[in-house]
């Protein structure tokens, strides 16, 4: 159930397959997540082998962004469901969202391995936020589940709707957002992961996400109740004009299904599409686990194809968040079996190059830092690092 590559590939030939057997009876193999009992990642654990088993080379180019001095680290533990993850860099914090407890924290990392980050409550309701952002002039774009729309945080402290309706229609859960860096428009799917009891609000009775009725829509807080919308749409990729504030549905749940994680690449001449798993009430064809590129043709997305269909092992791997690493490289977060699950690198020919195993499957992710070359990975209520040789290409 491990890829063949790495510390436990087997040496070549009879000499190489004895003296493998020879030094793993000397030396006990190091603990990783697929180990019972499993690795430990509290301060008790044990010192850490270098180079981390769970950190593992499919192809020789991924240990070029690699620094062989770091181990993974678990930073963070106790939330929710933490999503999000966005990188300050002026504040040198992490903003991250909790979508089940539907708070929003920021979380100072830890300087040195081994040390506990500061963690401290940013906003004490944000209505099942989600995914989060930075614009060109570094104000944070938030998208809210519950309230069902994007807002952005002035300067000022004031807060502004960025989009929370399309041809009439309200929106249904906007889920992940990022932001172009040369006109600034603002870029976002709309699933409705949200229309739930655990992440926002069903819809009213007789809305796609509650046909039947049954589920108590309006319990819970009062504002959502008088102020977002009450039955969803299809699913789109949706693009907000940086300058006049149009909102623009770029794709369709028909050429993207349960549209998720997006991102450009560094060039800004492709623009990847994660495809998830269905959404509630959703209709007609179902969602497919995959990553879609696009070719960029006049600031829109066209030329659509499979990136990977995320299969690995004889298993369905279930994408989510995703980011691009300033070399082109598609570093992305999935669930799936133990041992399997963490987050995949891919090259930019749609190669997987890196595999990085965690204990949880991996929700989304980012680069931050003082050099933005620390990965951070959100897996259910905790949140893991990995120091490495390269570098966000993002905003945030």
């Amino acid at each position: 159930m491990t890829p063949t590559s790495g510390r436990r590939a087997f040496l070549g030939g009879t000499l190489g397959a004895l003296l493998c057997t020879h030094a793993r009876a000397a030396v006990p193999a190091p603990p990783d997540v697929t180990t019972h009992p499993p690795r430990q990642w509290d301060n008790h654990a044990p010192t850490g082998y270098l180079p981390d088993p769970d950190v593992i080379a499919l192809d020789p180019s991924f240990k070029n962004l690699l620094f062989s001095g770091a181990s993974l680290e678990r930073v963070l533990t106790g939330g929710g469901w933490l999503e999000g993850p966005t990188w300050l860099s002026e504040a040198r914090l992490l903003l991250l969202s909790d979508t089940i407890h539907s708070e929003q924290y920021r979380f100072i990392p830890p300087e040195r391995m081994g040390e506990e980050g500061s963690l401290s409550l940013y906003r004490a309701e944000s209505y099942h936020s989600n995914g989060n952002t930075l614009d060109t002039q570094d104000r944070i774009i938030t998208c809210e589940h519950d309230m069902r729309r994007v807002i952005r945080w002035e300067h000022d402290g004031s807060c502004h709707v960025v989009a929370d309706a399309f041809e009439g229609k309200p929106l249904n859960s906007p889920n992940d957002v990022i932001v172009h860096p040369q006109d600034g428009s603002i870029w976002f799917t709309d699933p409705a992961y949200g229309d739930t009891l655990i992440e926002g609000h069903p819809d009213a009775p007789g809305g796609r996400a509650n046909r039947d009725g049954k589920l108590r829509w309006q319990i819970g807080s009062e504002l959502p109740v008088q102020f977002a919308g009450h039955t969803r749409q299809d699913d789109h990729v949706f693009r907000v004009d940086g300058d006049s504030g149009k909102i623009e549905a770029v794709l369709t749940q028909d050429q993207v299904l349960s549209p998720n994680g997006l991102c450009f690449s560094p060039d800004l001449k492709t623009f990847y599409v994660i495809s998830t798993m269905p959404d509630p009430g959703q209709t007609g064809t179902k969602g497919s686990p995959m990553i879609h590129a696009f070719d960029m043709v006049d600031g829109r997305p066209r030329n659509g194809r499979i990136f990977t269909d995320m299969k690995f092992e004889n298993h369905q791997m279930m994408p989510d968040g995703m980011r691009a690493d300033v070399f082109g490289n598609l570093w992305c977060g999935a669930s799936g079996p133990f041992g399997l699950a963490g987050v995949f690198c891919f090259n930019p020919a749609g190669e997987l190059i890196g595999h990085i195993r965690l204990p949880y499957g991996c929700s989304n992710l980012t680069f931050g830092g003082v050099k933005r070359n620390e990965l951070y990975m959100c897996c259910g209520h905790e949140l893991y690092r990995l120091l490495l040789e390269t570098q966000g290409a993002g905003l945030s």
